[in-house]
């Protein structure tokens, strides 16, 4: 009688393993770019579990790639009902407000997240979308610090240092301007933003 309990169990648990094996993982398809895929996997997962906050993490950045702003936005203040710190979906909703043009808006969800998780795996994306926020808001020393921040985070990215460059031009602070287009033809000699950006600096450098 044990022996065949003892095979029930085994039976069960081996069960478990195949399904678990066969079930389609939405971060992994999310991460090969399969988005579509990603969403439906998401869905499923909520209409089982509606508290589930990876599907709706994972479901709110594959709505994004897919450049369905409004769709994401409503689905992350969905999910906030159930954790409102939940810091993948702050940050969501702040680059679904960044897409949708909403700036302040953007800009309030982005320092949210840079003040609850400033060590969190997007603080560098954040920063880099609070530097564009502040270019669009004509805020070029804040947006100087911001893309600053954003390369400290992650040195190897050009077209950051690109538009570091960019901000601390539109700020007339033209020796700093030249070092960071600088770092971004160290990293990608034919990008053409730095390029241009650099030809603008020498020249206003030149002309006094």
């Amino acid at each position: 009688m044990r022996k065949q309990n003892l095979l029930i169990l085994v039976f069960f648990i081996l069960s478990i393993a195949v399904f678990g094996q066969d079930r389609p993982d939405a971060l992994v398809l999310y991460q090969d770019g399969k988005y579509d895929e990603a969403i439906k996997v998401c869905e499923g997962e909520l209409a089982a579990r509606p508290g589930n906050m990876d599907s709706y993490s994972v479901l709110g950045w594959s709505l994004i790639r897919l450049g369905k702003y409004r769709e994401a936005l409503g689905k992350a203040q969905e999910a906030l009902k159930i954790s409102r710190y939940d810091t993948r979906i702050v940050e969501i909703i702040g680059e679904a407000n960044f897409y949708l043009g909403k700036n302040s808006e953007s800009l309030k969800w982005f320092e949210e997240y840079a003040s609850l998780s400033p060590g969190g795996g997007r603080i560098d994306s954040v920063y880099f979308f609070m530097g564009e926020l502040y270019i669009r808001l004509g805020e070029y020393s804040h947006a100087d610090i911001a893309f600053t921040t954003a390369v400290y985070h992650s040195p190897n990215i050009a077209r950051w240092w690109a538009r570091l460059g960019y901000a601390r031009e539109m700020a007339k602070d033209f020796t700093y301007s030249i070092e960071a287009y600088d770092k971004a033809l160290e990293l990608a000699p034919s990008f053409p933003d730095a390029k241009r950006g650099k030809a603008r600096v020498e020249a206003q450098l030149r002309n006094g």
